[in-house]
């Protein structure tokens, strides 16, 4: 388990790596964070996608971030996949390996060696809306064609589950009338997304996130 002093002074700051398949809006929210001190003892030391057309590659570059892709579609089978995404992400030797809107699955492996050590955003209040299927824009969709009044994100650990880890985070937001997905989609990465998984980083960095029973415990 990730246990870090709360302390800034005298060490290493929280090496993070960050896994985006898209556009990086909630990279964009991590590396201002990073900048402006609302993540705190923390670098940003790389970014992987599966897709090297992602604008999340062109953030990273823009801010001086090594980025690299490593798609499936460059490798025969997913087990050598699955092998050079961990050898990728182990060689940036982070303290916490963050997905930020990663839409491949995780290899096994990669999932017990970053036990506690890696978290994901994800577009709805778990446990509603979440789990095989739920995605992206397919989330709003199912939230407005439910006529549910509240929706929001939640930041969570990765278990072998899909959306089944232990939630760190969670942000409420409400459903207006005439949202359509798309709308509802940037309300929710406004006001929930961008504002949670940089505080959950944070207080990862800080040593005030424990895993106890497959239930998060927020220190004071």
């Amino acid at each position: 388990m990730l246990d870090r002093s709360a302390s800034e002074n005298g060490r290493e700051k929280l090496r993070v790596v960050v896994m985006v398949s898209g556009g990086g809006t909630n990279l964009q929210a991590i590396i201002d964070g990073v900048k402006d001190g609302t993540i705190t003892n923390t670098e940003i030391v790389g970014v992987i996608s599966n897709n090297r057309n992602a604008y999340a590659l062109k953030r990273a570059e823009k801010n001086g971030i090594p980025g690299m892709c490593v798609s499936p579609k460059d490798y025969e089978t997913r087990a050598v996949f699955n092998e050079k995404l961990l050898e990728a992400v182990d060689g940036f030797a982070p303290d916490l390996v963050v997905l930020a809107g990663y839409l491949v699955v995780i290899p096994p492996e990669m999932i017990e060696r970053y036990r506690n050590r890696m978290i994901n955003i994800h577009p709805s209040l778990i446990p509603s809306f979440c789990g095989k299927g739920y995605y992206g824009l397919k989330v709003h969709e199912a939230a407005l064609a439910r006529g549910v009044k509240v929706v929001g994100a939640t930041v969570h650990f990765v278990d072998e589950g899909t959306d089944t880890g232990p939630i760190i985070l969670q942000k409420a937001v409400n459903v207006e009338q005439g949202d359509t997905p798309e709308v509802l989609q940037r309300r929710v990465m406004e006001q929930a997304e961008w504002k949670i998984l940089p505080r959950a980083i944070d207080l990862i960095a800080n040593g005030k996130v424990r895993v106890e029973d497959n239930r998060t415990v927020i220190l004071p």
